[in-house]
């Protein structure tokens, strides 16, 4: 055993003290409803329908549309996602898949030049970047199976804010400069979010009155998006400027009810999302090969800790780069990579005084993790060993959004939608104000090629027509004894499921609350790059010192994502909070 130096000790005591104490924005409490999301004007939506006897599908429902026009950077009706709900009459948590979708024209090599390698901005930048939009479909969808309040009123709010307009903030006007090149090439773009050609500056007040007739239209009509006016705008426009989205794509696009993925966790149920996202499989993996080891003695962020988090941090996502993809297209080995016998397999393979080289950890064979479920090892993907991996600089996005929602009744709410990265593609609609998603990405464009996030992907993840791309959305809902323990997500690329890993570890295991579990430093490890990311002010100099001993690569970068989180308390109250590294907000009542 590696015994650290007393100063090692009062370090990790005074660092734990700063996370659990009032160095962070406190938590809101109340008694009855609670609603937060990324930004202020979106949960005052939410708030307003849970003020109206609105239920907390009303109010994700609103909030998501609010988002849609006051973060048109990060989400919007232009993108797809994920939630979980949780029914508190049934004890029953559902998933509803409305993520994007390829269209029918769509193709296995359409990224690829005549040599084979990829080109990589096409599935960044542009119309052919673009796949089928699900948001406007899926808030209809939650909304008609479970909605209290009339439809028109829960999209009123957003249809409000787009003709009113809103002060835009810091994060918006950042956006903008990071996507400004490719907002000055789009005429509709450039309309709206320049003052011709000039960019915003925080203060100033943005009005979108195409998005606003565009919502007054789905307010009337949902089905306007997919078979009316609207629709029809969007394949115009598609079909002039080498785009593959069609009527019939629109038309034929139909969210997905899926069965959430879950897992025990001491005395917790962790539900996450299935398949197509691999947030629930992979969240649930990480927390299996950490199993029953007294983190909590050991103490927040001491340095075996962090170890064994970025050893099955780099299991899982090697995992993932090789068994992930549309479980409607491919099969996903699921029960197994979530069996407490294969992660136990797993936490074998992990040195503790060591960092294994990613070269070093590979994804199972499929002959192996077929004995952990009896599935004949016919009926699951081939995998690649040794592969070829390049060893890219990645993006850490600021996109997306995530939003939680727990109503009096304590049913809850947890939602998390894209348009990718930035502006998504860059692209307006002409005449609709709606943002395009370049969720094309988000496919394995080649084997072992990664995307935006580095993130690697093989065959499951491969471009076929109506399939819909890997994401690492993780909406995430937690009960104990039956009960509704806390509902939570983030956005945040493929640092998503290690940051929900590291909130659910910082409430179940170090008794934070809302406000530090979701402000608390992180780090993240994908398998490859080979990096253990790690914030600033994150880690103490000891601690960095010995990580690196044991082999990490470490990066220092600029602090990532923007988490919420309600949590349910012993005595029934809700304590929520918006991530201080963000500008959202949390509203009760």
């Amino acid at each position: 055993m590696r015994i650290f130096p007393r100063g090692f000790i009062i370090i990790s005591i005074i660092l734990y003290t700063q996370i659990a104490s009032a160095a962070f924005v406190q938590p809101l409490r109340s008694k009855e409803s609670m609603v937060v999301s990324a930004h202020p004007l979106a949960s005052d939506a939410g708030l307003e329908m849970l003020r109206k006897g609105g239920n907390a599908v009303d109010a994700a429902v609103a909030t998501t549309f609010a988002i849609s026009v006051v973060e048109p950077f990060s989400a919007g009706i232009g993108g797809g996602g994920f939630l979980l709900m949780y029914n508190s009459q049934k004890g029953k948590i559902e998933a509803l898949d409305f993520r994007e979708r390829a269209p029918l024209k769509a193709t296995k090599n359409m990224y690829l030049d005549s040599n084979g390698k990829v080109r990589r901005n096409a599935s960044i930048n542009g119309y052919l970047a673009v796949a089928t939009p699900g948001t406007v479909a899926g808030m209809y969808e939650i909304h008609r199976r479970y909605g209290k309040l009339p439809w028109r009123e829960v999209v009123a709010p957003a249809i409000k804010l787009a003709k009113n307009g809103f002060v835009v903030k810091n994060k918006f006007v950042q956006a903008i400069q990071r996507r400004k090149k490719m907002i000055a090439s789009n005429q509709a773009a450039r309309a709206i979010f320049t003052r011709n050609g000039n960019l915003y500056k925080p203060g100033e007040k943005l009005v979108q009155r195409d998005l606003g007739q565009t919502l007054q239209e789905i307010a009337a009509n949902p089905q306007n998006f997919y078979t009316g006016r609207i629709a029809e705008i969007i394949a115009s426009d598609m079909a002039k400027n080498g785009g593959l989205i069609t009527l019939q794509d629109l038309k034929s696009y139909k969210p997905i009810w899926r069965t959430p993925v879950c897992g025990n966790f001491r005395q917790a149920k962790i539900c996450s999302m299935p398949p197509p996202s691999s947030g629930g499989t992979h969240l649930l993996q990480m927390l299996n090969i950490i199993g029953d080891t007294d983190l909590k003695s050991l103490g927040w962020n001491h340095p075996d800790t962090i170890h064994l988090m970025a050893e099955a941090m780099r299991i899982a996502y090697a995992d993932r780069s090789e068994y992930l993809g549309d479980p409607d297209f491919v099969k996903v080995p699921l029960q197994q990579l979530i069996s407490p016998e294969y992660a136990k397999l797993r936490r074998q393979q992990i040195d503790m005084q060591r960092a294994k080289p990613s070269t070093e950890v590979e994804p199972i064979d499929k002959e192996t993790l077929q004995k952990f479920s009896g599935i004949k090892p016919s009926r699951l993907i081939t995998a690649t060993s040794n592969p070829k991996i390049n060893n890219s600089k990645y993006h850490e996005s600021t996109e997306t959004s995530h939003l939680t929602v727990i109503d009096k009744q304590r049913n809850a709410v947890s939602l998390t939608f894209t348009i990718n990265l930035g502006f998504g593609a860059g692209v307006v609609t002409p005449g609709t104000g709606i943002v395009l998603n370049n969720e094309m990405d988000d496919f394995a464009a080649a084997p072992q090629v990664p995307n935006a996030f580095g993130l690697l992907g093989n065959e499951a993840n491969s471009i076929a027509p109506r399939k819909t791309p890997l994401s690492s959305m993780t909406p995430t809902i937690v009960t104990e004894n039956g009960r509704l323990r806390m509902a939570l997500g983030t956005p945040g690329g493929s640092t998503i499921i290690t940051q929900v890993l590291q909130i659910i570890l910082n409430v179940l295991l170090y008794d934070m609350n809302a406000a530090a579990a979701v402000s608390a430093s992180r780090i993240h490890h994908q398998w490859f790059p080979d990096t253990l990311l790690v914030e600033p002010w994150g880690l103490d100099a000891l601690t960095l010192q010995e990580l690196k001993r044991r082999g990490h690569k470490i990066k220092q970068i600029n602090p990532w994502g923007n988490s919420n989180l309600i949590i349910v308390k012993p005595d029934g109250t809700l304590e929520g909070a918006a991530d201080s590294r963000g500008e959202g907000e949390t509203r009760g009542i």
